[in-house]
């Protein structure tokens, strides 16, 4: 990419000039922290992440009665524009009490929703900007700041905000340390591989209609997954390469998004890892491939004339959760403890 051979980049959206690096782009701009609303559930927060910006979680709890033990962690993220309340969008809540994800039988998860920022992003309109996670930033380091050529690369805000409401749950032993998982959708689902693909304390993610977190759409510094220490900024090294992953997406999904679902898939099993990729259609049934007619560039299309079927039936299409799915999903999980 141009971006990486002059290592400075700028868009039309009115993003300030940016320079590529080792973690791919700066740091998004931040416009505002949502203190979000939480019904049927528990707000947790504030707390300050390294930018002293404050950071809020939304937590569920299962109804099934005296527990024998701790039961597994569901981590939702949530789209982009649309915050914690698309929780209510999907139907995780509606299995909470009811499906068993532990092997004696036990019923019930708990829900975990932590909250994005406000911030600057590199999609098309009108995702320029709005709440969601930083994806584009990819210093998810384990072990926190990172020092490369003489520079501090501080950890990625968002995922230590995952990481303290994350550790704020198991510390009161009421969570299956072996059985935290991810779930997220769109730009949630990105953010959601991107976190799990760096911490080996999450066993398995399921997720829908993720942007490729490594690279789509607009993004200046694109990068691609490695197992070993990068040996130019194009790459990007992960930290939990045996994470097992479902990734549901549609046939036909807004602007492209097929395409550039098929991007990651085919970047994680270049590199050993195992992906169960399920494509759909409109009617929730498994297909075979992508529908040319709604985009082929690996990088998304969000050109209305090129790709107009992208933003008509694409945009209906990724709007809506999956949710004759959602119960694969879960089980999906449930099959993957941390070994």
């Amino acid at each position: 990419m141009l971006c990486l051979m002059i290592a400075a980049c700028a868009d039309a959206a009115g993003h300030s000039l940016k320079v590529c690096g080792p973690f791919g782009d700066p740091p998004a701009d931040l416009i505002e922290a949502p203190r979000p609303f939480c019904p049927g559930g528990i707000r947790l927060g504030p707390w300050m992440d390294s930018n002293a910006t404050p950071r809020y979680a939304c937590l569920y709890e299962p109804d099934t009665g005296p527990q024998t033990g701790p039961l597994p962690l569901l981590v939702y993220l949530h789209p982009s524009l649309f915050g914690t309340g698309t929780i209510y969008l999907t139907n995780l809540l509606h299995y909470q009490n009811s499906l068993p994800m532990e092997p004696d039988g036990r019923r019930g998860f708990i829900v975990l929703e932590p909250t994005g920022r406000k911030t600057t992003h590199y999609y098309p309109f009108p995702d320029q900007k709005g709440v969601g996670w930083d994806n584009w930033y990819r210093q998810l380091n384990p072990t926190g700041d990172v020092t490369v050529g003489g520079t501090t690369y501080k950890e990625n805000v968002d995922a230590a905000a995952i990481d303290h409401f994350i550790a704020q749950q198991t510390a009161t032993g009421k969570v299956d340390t072996r059985r935290i998982y991810l779930t997220g959708w769109s730009n949630g689902a990105a953010m959601a591989y991107l976190y799990a693909l760096n911490r080996p304390n999450v066993a398995a993610i399921a997720v829908y209609s993720p942007p490729d977190p490594f690279g789509a759409f607009d993004d200046p510094c694109p990068q691609k997954p490695v197992l070993h220490p990068p040996s130019e900024d194009d790459e990007i090294r992960i930290f939990n390469p045996n994470l097992p992953s479902m990734d549901i997406h549609n046939n036909c999904d807004a602007v492209g998004l097929c395409a550039n679902s098929e991007r990651l898939a085919v970047q994680l099993q270049a590199i050993g890892m195992s992906v169960d990729n399920v494509i759909v259609n409109a009617l929730g049934e498994q297909v075979s491939k992508c529908m040319q007619a709604c985009g082929t560039n690996p990088m998304g299309d969000a050109d209305p004339v090129s790709n107009p079927l992208g933003w008509t039936l694409g945009l209906a299409n990724h709007s809506r959760w999956p949710l004759t799915w959602t119960r694969t999903m879960l089980e999906f999980l449930r099959n993957y403890p941390l070994k």
